[in-house]
């Protein structure tokens, strides 16, 4: 696995080992081992001005989005993981020729994850209580938002290996992925 994107490519891979029903198909971004960059837009239209994001991973059944996934690997601050979680949020559409360039709706029940990499933070950094601030704060204004991102986890991982060795939060992870597939 390349160096360049350890915990996107790890993750990416423990993703694409879960089973899922027959109706999902799991898309990855480059960064986590997929083909395609993953444009969000807000509109059924595609063009340079409705394109809000690119997500590293998600998932569609039954013809909606069910999942967004985000991965930050670079550092956590609270306005990087509200400016990712926002412009997804504020999407309405997936569109690509990945599937056949026709617009993908949001589902009314989408589940957004972020996982950050804690393994840069320095010691007895309290951005770990900061992050479990904020993830109660989004999951508080999820109802008011009016979108389609009904439930909001955040989970902080110190690296590839405690992304592997860390078995609870990973079962928690797998648990809250296989839900919004559901």
């Amino acid at each position: 696995m390349t160096q360049e994107h350890p915990l996107h490519r790890h993750i990416g891979a423990f993703l694409e080992g879960l089973t899922l029903p027959h109706d999902c198909k799991l898309l990855l971004a480059p960064e986590c081992g997929g083909s395609h960059n993953l444009p969000l837009f807000c509109s059924d239209q595609k063009s340079n001005d409705t394109e809000y994001c690119n997500v590293d991973g998600s998932v569609v059944t039954a013809g909606s989005i069910r999942f967004i996934l985000e991965i930050e690997e670079s550092g956590f601050s609270p306005t990087k993981v509200c400016g990712k979680f926002l412009t997804s949020a504020l999407s309405t559409h997936f569109i690509h020729d990945i599937l056949g360039g026709t617009a993908t709706a949001m589902h009314a029940e989408v589940t957004f994850v972020q996982v950050m990499d804690a393994s840069k933070l320095p010691l007895r950094t309290k951005k770990v209580e900061q992050g479990a601030a904020l993830e109660h704060s989004i999951q508080r204004i999820l109802p008011l938002l009016g979108t389609g991102i009904k439930q909001y986890r955040l989970f902080f991982f110190h690296g590839v290996q405690n992304f592997m060795d860390d078995h609870a939060k990973r079962a928690d992870l797998e648990a809250t992925f296989t839900r919004a597939c559901s």
